[in-house]
Parts: C-alpha cells; structure tokens; sequence
C-alpha cells in the first residue's frame, strides 16, 4: 500500500498499518503489521492453505483509534461488509470449491417482502442446461441467509456458486435450482420468496421437490410447516422450545432427510446445536448429524455443509447417514473457563485455547495476543475483547504443538505477566498435545536428560553463565568422555532462549529417548558483549571440560548457533580449523570472506551443514556463502531451504535435523546405480523412472541393513543447491524413504522424474544420521 495513499484515506499518518484477515489458526481473524518500506508499507504472508480468505486493511492512529478500509479501488467484494476484499487460495484440497469453466448461472430474483412491503433481492443459481421450458420441473433448495448477513453473502463467502458446480459436473448432485434468499420469517420465505421464485424459474411445488437449509430459520419452519420441505438442513441452528410428540409426529411424516451440522466448540451455537439434538431426540424427530467439525466454525463450516447436504437431497445416491469423515460425537455442552479462572493460556480438550489477562490493561483501548500462530511461524495479532471487569480474552483454535507469544497492549509488547517459568526472554511458551510437534513435546518425568546452570569467569572478574544438558543416564566417571556440542543463541537473545523458547531440552530428549542420537552433551552459552572465539576458546571451553566428563578432542566436538551465532559458528570454523569436526549454521553465513587453509579446513571437518528459510531476512546471506564456499573447494551441506522465516520455528525444525548427525560413524555408500558419478556429467531424462540402487556399509566394512535412507532432490543454481524437495516414487502412497532388498543386498528407490523442469540438480541420499550422499545431475 502507498503509504501516501494510506495518510490520504485515513487522514493522517497512522501509528500501524495492518492486515487483518481470517489468516490465523483454523480462520481466526487476525492482524499482520505492513512495516514502511521506501514509499509503501508491505508485508508477505504465506504459504496459506488453499481456501476463502477476506481481509481489510486497517490503521491504528497515534490515539489509538482506528481505521479500516477496503483496496482501493476495487469494488465491494461482501455486502454487508464493505471494507472487505476476498481472495481464493487454489489447491487439491479445496478443488469442490474451485471455479468451474462451463457452470451454472446466477442472476437475481426481485420479490415484494410480505413483512417490509418493499422490493428485495435473491439471488438463483440455476445448473448448467437449464431449460425452462422442460417437461418436468426442477427440484429446488431454499438456502437461507444468516442473521446479519445479505443472500449475496452464500456467493461472496460461501462459495456456493463454485461448490454447486462442482457438485453437478461430478454428478455428486442432481441438477437444482437454488434461491438464496435473506429470509427471516417464516412468511418472507413462504409467502414471498417460494412464490416470486416459482414464477420465475421452472420449479417444482411437490413438496418432495422442496429443500430448505438456513441457520435458525430452517428448523423454525421445519415445526411451523412439516411437510412442506422434504429435505431440511440444520447449519449450526437451534430450535425455541420443546418439540411436542405432535410436531414429531407431522415432522416425520413429511421430512425425507433431516441433517444438522455444527462447528467446532468456537462455534457461536455448539451448545444451541447440542440442545437442538436433546430436543429431537426426546421428542423422537429422526435426524441424521454430521457430527462436529473439529476443524472449522463460521463460513469454513458451513460451506463444507452445503456440499455435503446438497449432495443427498432429491434421492441422490451419496454417502450413509452417519457423520462426515473425521467427525466427532456431540455428547455435552462446551464450557469454557469461567472468567476470572485462568492465568496462564487454557488447553480444552479439543485443542480450543483461552487466553485471558487479569485486570492491569482494563483502561487500555486495545490488547492482542502476538504469536507466531502462521503457518510457517510469522508472527500474527489476534485482537482479544474486553470483558466487564476490565480483563481481556480470547479463545483460538483448534491449536496443534509449540507456541511462543506476547501480549501487545495500546501498540507496547508485554510479556505475559502470569508467566513465572520463562525468565530469560520475552516470549511466554504454549504447547499444545497434538499430532505434529511430537519432538517438542516434554517427555515422561524423569526419563529426560538434565539441565543445570553453569557459570564461568568471562574475564575481568565479570561472571558469566551458560546452560548445561546432559543425557539420561550421564556419568560424571564414565572412563570414555561424551562427544560436546556447543550451541549458540543469536542477536538479541541470551543463554536461555535456546531452552525457554527453542524447546532445546525438549529437542534432545526426544532425540535421545528415540534412539536417534549419540549421547552428548550441550553446552548453550551466553555470546553476548564478548569476543567469540576469545570467550569460547578460553573460558567456556576450559570450564566446561573442568566441570563435565566431555572429550577434548576436536572429533568429538562441534559448534552450531543460530543467526549471529550461525555467523561467529561459520567465522570459527574456517578461521580454526581442527577445533570442531562438526559446525552447524541456523539462518547465518560469512559477513566478510576470510583467508582460509582449504585443505586443513577440509581434512579436519566431517560435517558443516547449513540452513536457512524461504522467507528468512539471512536467506541471501546465506546463499552468497555458499557460492563462496563453493568456488573456495570447502566442502559443506546445505539442508535445504526450509518453509518459514527467521525465527525459532525454523531452527528448532534445524536442532531436530542437525543432532542426529552428531558423532555417528559415517555410512559408507557403494554400488550406487545407474552409475551417477556424481560430478554433474551424469543424464537423467525426465518423464522416466529412474532406479535407485545402492548400498550401506558401517566404518568395519559391515552392511547396513536397518537404515531408512530418504531421497531428495535439490535444483542448483551458479552450483548452489536451492529448495530441497522429497524424490518422487514410482509406487502410489509411498514416501521417498529407500527399502532394503535383500535379494540384491541394496536399497532400492524408484524415482518418478515426471515433470521434472530441465536443469542441474542434486540427487541426496540422506540417511539421517551422518552426512548425506550428494549426486550432481542433470535432467533434460
């Protein structure tokens, strides 16, 4: 956004200018910051998941009041909010919804509001071949509007349109006509909008013809008028009242289909849901549930409910009565923490999270939860509401793994002031159990390894500390020494953002506890106002062999940091060749390019492995490194270019990868076939399977049988290795994990090189644990 057209709209300079949008967890509305950049303000977000989003842009001025507006220049994209653009994220999941070449077609219906006494609008989507003038009469749903909401809304948010055309061209759906109509009455919808529609389109009146699906609405007239609609869909609705056995009765007899859905527990009528199926049930009304979609409230849900109720309607052929795929059973009410009950962030068992602050922020005009709740970890604000008594709440979710956030309030960061565990950074720690981040997740008590606090003279008398993890089991006599990582915080942190934000401790017990790393020891010093390799050579090192049974021998150590501690990792290993035999670079690489022992930096050094995100601020850093490296002759790795930014969503994901390499015995491979020398002479042609054969032997010359080597393939470019993408397989459902066979004594991959784009790539063999087996190709 310009920012001079910005100041000309809001009539100001604003203190922020945010996007706001249904971009945080599961569509919660949330905000991200446009920072001024030259003439603009601008800000990338992504990758989203494929879906609906509507967004606004919106200033906050130096009063803390605020501003919102649409793009400029575009036109209203929802009635009834018209600061909103919408845009649609395609992709495979989402493919009911996406746009239909040869659809049906809308156009709007007027009629004479029996309530109003005053023109209206609906809006008719009739299906592909619509005929007028056929014979038989079409089947017809009513799709009623929501309170608050316009009948645009079910095309502008709903994506009704798109979904109704792709219902019929996969003929999951008999050919309908469909009247979206913002009724809210029983006679709006009977007296004006069914006659108005059937004299305008060829319609069936049978009542068995007739479908209805609508919030509150639809079981309202479902009671008022048995009968009348054969078909009735309850999306997040409710009902006034008990059903009497006679409304059942009549119910039952006239009602094909009765269908209710609801949203997840952040659904405004879950519970309304919840007494509507009590009533039912008692009253012994037949109704099928969809049961409750732990995933999506609002327009997310009920888009799903239209596609999945506009497929069973007019006895057509679908799935069974029970609830949607991954649904769950409605069996009680949703009760959130009662206010004033919580400090910290509340779990619920769905993965629903409650943030509330106490009372010190009730005279503040606005406080949010800053997180890093994206998807590829940006960190987004989730406005919270004031309460009566002057706290401030929200809940978010679902919510799955590790968090870290801050409370902003009136535009200054806050750290969260319940959080009394988290003492060295300004972040407070959220996990959440769920089905991903298992490797950040605290292990049983007393199975992990153990932390302790480690102080050393940093010189001049000036006391310094570092923490200290050692793995289960440690003995301080053990005659061999543990191999030692020393691993580094970067700019702006300290010794204890490894542990309080990055989940290191974490990290490296599941790493331990699932057998994928050596026993080691991890040193997390403090970098901060010192001279690197000064501090670390004479003053960590020394205490830390003085204090712990760690190796002094360069074999058996290694550095990694991430940032500025990826920078100082990279300046010491080539500047101190023989000192670590394992280096690990988090988002950093050389600022300066320093006079290097080539041959002495090689020989001594069995791994150095770099890595970096997609959207990380160091990403060209890195990549100039790299090319350096590269024309020096110094051998490296590079993991990859990851998805996400520069924060610790990326350089735990890095920790994870980076530990299990650590003082293993190197896999030697053999036998690779087709030959592949591996110097870039070698001709894969795409659009043909490609086996990969090779073999692993252990430092005695023994095969590997056990290993789950994975295959990578990485495009190159100036011979520096970009985005690192599994190897497609041959087999469907298969990963790009190699198997064992042992007919042949050797690992098999299948490659699919279908659709691979002409060029120099590296083919990665990848076993985990140790460094990688890099092929140089080229595809034609």
């Amino acid at each position: 956004m310009p920012q001079s057209q910005v100041s000309s709209i809001v009539g100001g300079t604003p203190a922020t200018l945010e996007l706001e949008a249904n971009i945080g967890p599961s569509g919660t509305w949330s905000a991200l910051a446009l920072d001024p950049s030259g003439s603009d303000y601008a800000a990338n977000v992504g990758p989203l998941e494929p879906g609906l989003y509507y967004y606004q842009y919106t200033a906050t001025m130096p009063d803390r009041s605020k501003v919102s507006f649409r793009q400029p220049g575009s036109p209203v994209a929802v009635t009834s909010k018209p600061n909103w653009n919408t845009f649609f994220v395609p992709g495979e999941s989402v493919g009911w919804m996406d746009d239909v070449a040869a659809g049906g077609t809308v156009k709007e219906l007027s009629y004479t509001s029996a309530k109003a006494k005053e023109s209206r609008t609906a809006v008719v989507w009739t299906p592909p071949g619509y005929n007028a003038a056929r014979r038989k009469a079409y089947p017809v749903l009513y799709l009623l509007s929501g309170e608050g909401q316009t009948a645009r809304e079910w095309l502008e948010l709903g994506r009704a349109k798109q979904i109704l055309d792709n219902l019929v061209a996969g003929r999951h759906a008999k050919p309908m006509v469909v009247v979206m109509a913002d009724a809210d009455s029983r006679a709006e919808l009977l007296d004006a909008v069914v006659p108005a529609a059937r004299a305008g389109y060829n319609i069936s009146s049978r009542p068995q013809d007739q479908a209805l699906a609508g919030a509150g609405q639809a079981i309202s007239i479902l009671r008022s008028d048995p009968g009348r609609f054969a078909y009735v869909g309850s999306f997040s609705g409710s009902a006034d009242g008990s059903i009497t056995k006679a409304e059942a009765k009549a119910i039952n007899k006239g009602t094909k289909l009765l269908r209710a859905y609801v949203g997840n527990t952040l659904d405004p009528s879950y519970n309304d849901t919840y007494d509507l199926l009590v009533n039912l049930k008692r009253s012994g009304v037949k109704v099928e549930f969809d049961g409750v979609n732990p995933d999506d409230a609002g327009w997310d849900a009920w888009r799903e409910n239209l596609r999945d109720f506009a497929a069973r309607v007019f006895e057509q052929k679908s799935a069974g009565p029970g609830p949607g795929k991954g649904h769950r059973p409605l069996t009680q009410p949703y009760q959130p923490p009662a206010p004033g009950s919580i400090t910290t962030p509340h779990i619920d068992p769905y993965g629903v999270v409650t943030f509330e602050t106490g009372t010190q922020w009730a005279d503040a005009k606005d406080v949010t939860v800053w997180g890093n709740f994206a998807p590829n970890g940006q960190w987004f604000r989730v406005p919270m509401t004031k309460q009566p008594d002057g706290r401030w709440r929200i809940s978010v979710g679902p919510l799955d793994g590790y968090y870290y956030y801050r409370y902003v309030v009136d535009g200054v960061d806050k750290k969260d002031p319940a959080d009394t565990v988290n003492t060295h950074v300004t972040e407070s720690q959220l996990f959440v159990p769920g089905k991903t981040d298992a490797m950040l997740a605290d292990v049983p008590e007393g199975k992990g390894g153990t932390v302790s606090l480690m102080s050393y003279d940093g010189g001049q008398g000036a006391e310094r500390y570092a923490y200290v993890w050692t793995p289960p089991g440690y003995d301080a006599d053990r005659e061999a020494s543990y191999p030692v990582l020393y691993l580094y915080h970067g700019g702006g942190q300290n010794y204890g953002s490894w542990l309080e934000t990055g989940r290191a401790k974490q990290i490296l017990d599941n790493n331990y506890l699932n057998g994928a790393m050596a026993p080691m020891v991890v040193v997390m010093p403090d970098q901060n106002g010192v001279d690197f390799w000064t501090d670390l050579s004479q003053h960590v090192m020394p205490t830390a062999a003085a204090k712990y049974n760690i190796s002094t021998d360069s074999d058996e150590r290694a550095l990694a940091g991430l940032s500025w501690g990826a920078i100082n990792s990279l300046g010491t290993w080539l500047s101190h060749p023989g000192e670590f035999a394992y280096i690990g670079a988090f988002s950093g690489g050389l600022l300066s390019n320093p006079s290097v022992d080539v041959q002495a930096v090689n020989k001594s050094t069995k791994l150095a492995r770099l890595y970096s995100g997609d959207v990380d601020f160091t990403y060209s850093l890195t990549q100039s490194t790299m090319q350096w490296l590269t024309s020096q002759g110094i051998k490296y790795e590079y993991a990859g270019t990851w998805v996400g930014p520069h924060g610790f969503d990326i350089w735990m994901a890095n920790l994870i990868d980076f530990v299990p390499r650590l003082f293993v015995p190197e896999y030697r491979f053999g036998g690779v076939r087709p030959p592949l020398a591996g110097d870039g002479s070698d001709i894969v042609k795409a659009g043909h399977p490609v086996p990969v054969k090779f073999s692993l032997a252990n430092a005695e010359g023994k095969a590997v049988t056990d290993a789950r080597p994975r295959l990578y393939l990485v495009k190159k470019t100036d011979g520096v290795a970009g985005l690192r993408v599994p190897a497609t397989p041959v087999q469907k459902r298969a990963d790009n994990t190699a198997r064992y066979s042992a007919a042949g004594h050797q690992y098999i991959f299948d490659w699919d090189t279908t659709g691979l784009a002409p060029g120099t790539y590296e083919l990665q063999i990848d076993p985990v644990r140790g460094p990688v087996h890099a092929i140089a190709l080229t595809i034609t």
